[in-house]
C-alpha cells in the first residue's frame, strides 16, 4: 500500500468512526415519545407535595412523612433506598441514599430535604419564630433529584442520589450547617469522580452563577452543557457567591465537587418561601442540564 493511499484508508477510517460515534450519541441523547423524560411539571408537582406534609425540619412529623415518600418514590423508580442513621451534635441526623447497584458511586447528585425551624429572615419580626415552607430552599432540589431518578437511563457510570438531612439550621442553638452531608462524608469510604449539588434552583426569575468555591474543572463542564442546551443565561458564567453548602465538606475531603446554587432568591428563609415562587422551567431546565451531562459522563471513556 502506498503512502497516499496508506493515508485516505485512515481518513476514511476515520471519518466512519466519527459517523457511528455521532450516530450513537445522537441515539442515546435522543428521547422519544416512549421514554421516559424529564418532566419540569411533575418537578413541581414534586415540590407541592413537599410543602403539603408541612415543616420537615428534623425530628418533626413532616420530615417523617418526606422520609417515607421519598422511599416509596424511589424504589417505584426502581432504586436501592437506604437511610444512613449518625448523631451530630446529639442530634439524629438521617440521610437517604439511592442507589441502583452496590457499586461505588462515580458521580453523587445530591440535595437537602430538611427545612429551617425558623424564618429569621423575613421581613416581618412577628413571623421569625415560625418554620419555613422550604418550597425553594429544600424542595426543588429534592424535586429534581427525584425527577432525575425516575429518567436517567442505566448505563455504566454508577450514580447514588444523595438527599442530605439537618443542612439548614446553622445559627440556631444545638446545631449547625451542612450537618448531614458531614456525617455523609464521614461514614462512607468512597471516592467519588464529580458530587453535585443542587440547593435553591426553582426560582422563578433563575440565575446561576458559578460558585466560588466549586472545582473549577467539573463546574466548567457544567456549565458548557447548559450552554449546549441553549441554557447559557440562566447558568451564567461568572463567579458571583462562595457558599458553605453540602459540596463543602466533599472538597475538604479532596474531591472534586460543585454548588449549583440561585442565592439571589429575596424569599430565602422567609415563610414566603412557598411554591408559587418556583417555576417548572427552572426546575426543566436544570434537570435537562444533570441529565445530559450524567448522559455525557456515560459516553466518556472510562
Amino acid at each position: 500500500m502506498t503512502k497516499r493511499a496508506a493515508v485516505l484508508y485512515l481518513s476514511l477510517i476515520g471519518l466512519l468512526l466519527g459517523g457511528v460515534t455521532a450516530i450513537y450519541i445522537a441515539s442515546f441523547l435522543d428521547r422519544d415519545a416512549d421514554s421516559v423524560i424529564f418532566d419540569g411539571q411533575r418537578a413541581l408537582a414534586d415540590v407541592y407535595t413537599q410543602v403539603s406534609f408541612g415543616p420537615r425540619t428534623p425530628g418533626s412529623a413532616g420530615h417523617a412523612k418526606v422520609q417515607e415518600w421519598l422511599r416509596m418514590e424511589l424504589e417505584l423508580a426502581g432504586w436501592q433506598v437506604e437511610v444512613q442513621e449518625s448523631v451530630q451534635m446529639g442530634q439524629r441526623v438521617q440521610n437517604v441514599v439511592a442507589k441502583r447497584s452496590e457499586l461505588t458511586p462515580q458521580i453523587i447528585l445530591g440535595a437537602h430535604y430538611d427545612t429551617r425551624f425558623f424564618a429569621d429572615a423575613d421581613p416581618d419580626a412577628s413571623k421569625r419564630s415560625e418554620p419555613v415552607p422550604g418550597a425553594n430552599d429544600g424542595a426543588s432540589g429534592v424535586a429534581v433529584l427525584l425527577e432525575l431518578a425516575r429518567s436517567l437511563p442505566e448505563e455504566d457510570v454508577s450514580v447514588w442520589l444523595v438527599f442530605f438531612d439537618a443542612e439548614d439550621n446553622g445559627r440556631i442553638e444545638g446545631w449547625d450547617w451542612i450537618m448531614g452531608s458531614r456525617a455523609f462524608v464521614a461514614q462512607n469510604a468512597l471516592s467519588p469522580s464529580a458530587v453535585v449539588i443542587i440547593d435553591m434552583i426553582g426560582d422563578a426569575e433563575l440565575n446561576i452563577y458559578m460558585e466560588l468555591n466549586s472545582d473549577p474543572a467539573l463546574r466548567a463542564g457544567i456549565w458548557r452543557t447548559a450552554a449546549e442546551l441553549g441554557y447559557e443565561n440562566v447558568f451564567i458564567p461568572q463567579t458571583k457567591y462562595s457558599m458553605l453548602d453540602d459540596h463543602t465538606p466533599f472538597l475538604e475531603a479532596g474531591f472534586p465537587a460543585v454548588d449549583i446554587i440561585d442565592f439571589d432568591y429575596p424569599y430565602w428563609h422567609t415563610i414566603q418561601d412557598t411554591p408559587d415562587k418556583v417555576s417548572a422551567q427552572s426546575l426543566q431546565t436544570v434537570g435537562d442540564t444533570l441529565w445530559t451531562w450524567v448522559v455525557q459522563q456515560n459516553l466518556e471513556p472510562q
